[in-house]
Protein backbone atom coordinates (compact mmCIF):
# COMPACT_ATOMS: atom_id res chain seq x y z
CA UNK A 1 0.00 0.00 0.00
CA UNK A 2 2.64 2.34 1.02
CA UNK A 3 5.01 1.48 -2.60
CA UNK A 4 1.05 2.19 -4.63
CA UNK A 5 0.79 5.27 -2.11
CA UNK A 6 4.34 6.64 -2.89
CA UNK A 7 3.80 5.95 -6.99
CA UNK A 8 0.81 8.20 -6.92
CA UNK A 9 2.38 11.31 -5.54
CA UNK A 10 5.29 10.78 -7.05
CA UNK A 11 2.94 11.22 -10.42
CA UNK A 12 0.84 13.87 -8.86
CA UNK A 13 4.24 15.85 -8.60
CA UNK A 14 4.84 15.30 -12.40
CA UNK A 15 8.11 13.08 -10.88
CA UNK A 16 9.39 10.10 -12.84
CA UNK A 17 11.81 6.61 -12.19
CA UNK A 18 14.41 6.28 -14.95
CA UNK A 19 15.93 3.00 -14.26
CA UNK A 20 15.79 0.90 -11.12
CA UNK A 21 17.60 -0.59 -8.20
CA UNK A 22 19.83 -3.11 -8.69
CA UNK A 23 18.51 -6.93 -7.76
CA UNK A 24 21.57 -7.50 -5.71
CA UNK A 25 21.56 -7.86 -1.90
CA UNK A 26 23.56 -5.09 -0.98
CA UNK A 27 24.63 -1.98 -2.47
CA UNK A 28 25.77 1.69 -1.03
CA UNK A 29 23.25 4.51 -2.83
CA UNK A 30 24.48 7.83 -3.02
CA UNK A 31 22.07 10.91 -3.96
CA UNK A 32 22.45 13.82 -5.35
CA UNK A 33 23.17 16.86 -6.00
CA UNK A 34 22.04 17.89 -2.10
CA UNK A 35 20.61 21.40 -2.82
CA UNK A 36 17.56 21.42 -1.36
CA UNK A 37 14.96 19.97 1.18
CA UNK A 38 13.08 18.67 -1.22
CA UNK A 39 15.92 16.11 -1.92
CA UNK A 40 14.98 14.40 1.06
CA UNK A 41 10.97 14.07 0.23
CA UNK A 42 11.54 13.16 -3.58
CA UNK A 43 14.05 10.54 -2.31
CA UNK A 44 11.71 8.90 0.17
CA UNK A 45 8.81 8.95 -2.29
CA UNK A 46 11.01 6.88 -4.62
CA UNK A 47 12.45 4.49 -2.59
CA UNK A 48 9.02 4.07 -1.15
CA UNK A 49 7.63 3.63 -4.76
CA UNK A 50 10.83 1.19 -5.95
CA UNK A 51 9.73 -0.80 -3.02
CA UNK A 52 12.97 -1.32 -1.43
CA UNK A 53 14.02 -1.18 1.94
CA UNK A 54 17.33 1.02 2.23
CA UNK A 55 18.60 2.38 5.38
CA UNK A 56 20.03 5.95 5.42
CA UNK A 57 22.24 8.32 7.77
CA UNK A 58 21.01 11.71 9.08
CA UNK A 59 22.54 14.47 11.49
CA UNK A 60 21.42 13.40 14.82
CA UNK A 61 19.51 17.16 14.94
CA UNK A 62 16.55 15.72 12.62
CA UNK A 63 16.45 12.41 15.08
CA UNK A 64 15.04 14.66 18.04
CA UNK A 65 11.24 14.85 19.06
CA UNK A 66 8.96 15.47 17.48
CA UNK A 67 10.33 14.05 14.58
CA UNK A 68 12.76 11.24 15.61
CA UNK A 69 10.62 9.06 15.70
CA UNK A 70 9.13 9.67 12.52
CA UNK A 71 13.12 9.34 11.16
CA UNK A 72 13.97 5.76 12.15
CA UNK A 73 10.75 4.59 11.65
CA UNK A 74 11.69 5.01 7.92
CA UNK A 75 15.15 3.58 7.94
CA UNK A 76 17.04 6.46 9.23
CA UNK A 77 20.04 6.43 11.35
CA UNK A 78 21.66 9.18 13.95
CA UNK A 79 25.06 10.32 13.17
CA UNK A 80 27.01 12.97 15.17
CA UNK A 81 29.23 14.93 12.65
CA UNK A 82 31.09 16.70 15.79
CA UNK A 83 32.67 13.23 16.57
CA UNK A 84 35.16 11.39 15.14
CA UNK A 85 33.52 8.47 15.65
CA UNK A 86 35.02 6.03 12.80
CA UNK A 87 31.73 5.74 10.69
CA UNK A 88 33.40 4.20 7.93
CA UNK A 89 34.07 0.81 9.84
CA UNK A 90 30.85 1.38 11.94
CA UNK A 91 28.68 1.12 8.26
CA UNK A 92 30.98 -1.43 6.56
CA UNK A 93 30.36 -3.76 10.19
CA UNK A 94 26.33 -3.00 9.30
CA UNK A 95 26.79 -4.53 6.05
CA UNK A 96 29.05 -7.19 7.52
CA UNK A 97 26.37 -8.21 10.08
CA UNK A 98 23.32 -7.61 7.62
CA UNK A 99 22.98 -9.64 4.25
CA UNK A 100 20.28 -7.11 2.77
CA UNK A 101 21.79 -4.58 3.72
CA UNK A 102 21.30 -1.17 2.00
CA UNK A 103 22.48 2.55 2.88
CA UNK A 104 21.86 5.77 1.13
CA UNK A 105 24.02 8.31 1.89
CA UNK A 106 24.21 12.32 0.59
CA UNK A 107 28.07 12.64 -0.21
CA UNK A 108 27.99 16.51 -0.31
CA UNK A 109 26.83 16.43 3.56
CA UNK A 110 24.87 19.92 3.14
CA UNK A 111 22.79 21.45 0.78
CA UNK A 112 25.20 24.45 0.19
CA UNK A 113 27.75 24.59 -2.10
CA UNK A 114 31.14 22.62 -1.62
CA UNK A 115 34.55 22.58 -2.42
CA UNK A 116 35.08 19.07 -2.20
CA UNK A 117 32.90 15.63 -1.70
CA UNK A 118 32.85 13.70 1.26
CA UNK A 119 34.76 10.65 0.16
CA UNK A 120 33.24 8.08 3.40
CA UNK A 121 30.91 6.90 1.30
CA UNK A 122 33.64 5.27 -1.24
CA UNK A 123 35.63 4.30 1.69
CA UNK A 124 32.27 2.39 3.25
CA UNK A 125 31.97 0.89 -0.34
CA UNK A 126 35.58 -0.16 -0.88
CA UNK A 127 35.43 -1.46 2.78
CA UNK A 128 32.02 -3.58 2.94
CA UNK A 129 33.13 -4.67 -0.82
CA UNK A 130 29.26 -3.76 -2.01
CA UNK A 131 28.50 -1.48 -5.18
CA UNK A 132 28.08 1.79 -5.48
CA UNK A 133 24.59 3.25 -6.74
CA UNK A 134 24.39 7.08 -8.11
CA UNK A 135 20.95 8.17 -7.99
CA UNK A 136 20.35 11.81 -9.42
CA UNK A 137 17.18 14.03 -8.68
CA UNK A 138 17.44 15.64 -11.93
CA UNK A 139 14.59 18.59 -10.90
CA UNK A 140 14.77 19.87 -14.39
CA UNK A 141 13.03 17.06 -15.96
CA UNK A 142 11.50 15.97 -12.50
CA UNK A 143 13.39 12.55 -12.85
CA UNK A 144 14.58 10.09 -10.45
CA UNK A 145 17.29 8.83 -12.45
CA UNK A 146 18.98 5.43 -11.25
CA UNK A 147 21.66 4.29 -13.62
CA UNK A 148 23.43 0.66 -13.37
CA UNK A 149 25.78 0.38 -10.44
CA UNK A 150 29.57 1.20 -9.95
CA UNK A 151 31.90 -1.11 -8.85
CA UNK A 152 34.52 0.35 -6.52
CA UNK A 153 37.93 -0.13 -8.04
CA UNK A 154 40.33 1.16 -5.17
CA UNK A 155 41.32 3.89 -7.55
CA UNK A 156 39.27 6.72 -5.33
CA UNK A 157 40.69 9.38 -8.23
CA UNK A 158 39.49 7.82 -11.29
CA UNK A 159 36.13 6.62 -9.45
CA UNK A 160 35.39 9.57 -7.71
CA UNK A 161 36.06 11.23 -11.38
CA UNK A 162 33.71 9.15 -12.60
CA UNK A 163 30.70 9.70 -10.37
CA UNK A 164 31.27 13.20 -10.12
CA UNK A 165 31.00 13.81 -13.95
CA UNK A 166 27.67 12.18 -14.05
CA UNK A 167 26.74 14.63 -11.24
CA UNK A 168 27.72 16.85 -13.33
CA UNK A 169 24.95 16.56 -15.88
CA UNK A 170 22.06 17.31 -13.64
CA UNK A 171 20.17 20.11 -12.17
CA UNK A 172 19.05 20.16 -8.76
CA UNK A 173 16.66 22.39 -7.27
CA UNK A 174 18.76 25.06 -6.68
CA UNK A 175 21.33 24.15 -9.29
CA UNK A 176 25.17 24.90 -7.82
CA UNK A 177 28.96 23.82 -9.07
CA UNK A 178 30.00 20.08 -8.41
CA UNK A 179 33.39 20.08 -7.96
CA UNK A 180 36.44 18.01 -9.16
CA UNK A 181 37.92 15.29 -6.88
CA UNK A 182 40.22 16.83 -4.61
CA UNK A 183 42.50 14.29 -2.41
Amino acid sequence: MFQTFCKAILKIAGWKIDGAMPAIAQYLVIVGPHTSNWDFIVGVLARGALGDKIHFLGKHQLFIPPWGWFFKAIGGTPVDRRKNNNLVDAVAQLFQSDPEFKLALAPEGTRSPVERWKTGFYHIANTANVPIVTVALNFGSKTVMIPKPIEVTGNIEADMSHILAFYRTIKGRHPKVIPNYKA
